[in-house]
């Protein structure tokens, strides 16, 4: 299934295929989503990493997370801070139009199923 990251307006900004089981708790779709995001960064890695959240070791900059190096990403740790940063309001993830804010909420998902995750922006001087 694709599950797509979109700005507040509704502009795709990137997609990832998942291959998920039928029902998920919202914690573990975020879990899935990193985890494939890391495992294809770190199978080739280049100089922006394009995730959910920022790796410790990356800046951030307009087209994603500037690494230093070719550093590997534990996938694991960035789940945590995925997990974290959706319980801070960092972004928040539509299933079907629908707006889950419970992490334990079971999901019945399946390859029509419509999936965003929206990253909120900070704003500056605000």
């Amino acid at each position: 299934m694709s599950i797509h990251d979109e700005t507040a307006t509704g502009r795709v900004v990137g997609t990832v295929e998942l291959d998920v089981p039928g029902t998920v708790t919202l914690r573990e779709l975020i879990r899935l989503r990193v985890r494939e995001e890391v495992a294809r960064y770190n199978a080739r890695p280049v100089e922006r990493f394009q995730g959910l959240v920022r790796p410790t070791a990356a800046e951030e900059d307009l087209n994603g997370y500037r690494m230093p190096g070719q550093t590997r990403i534990d996938w694991e740790r960035q789940a945590d801070a995925a997990v974290a940063a959706f319980g801070h309001n960092a972004f928040f993830v539509l299933v079907d139009d629908r707006q889950v804010e419970d992490l334990d909420a079971e999901l019945s998902l399946d390859e029509a199923s419509r999936v965003a995750f929206i990253r909120l922006v900070q704003l500056v001087g605000g």
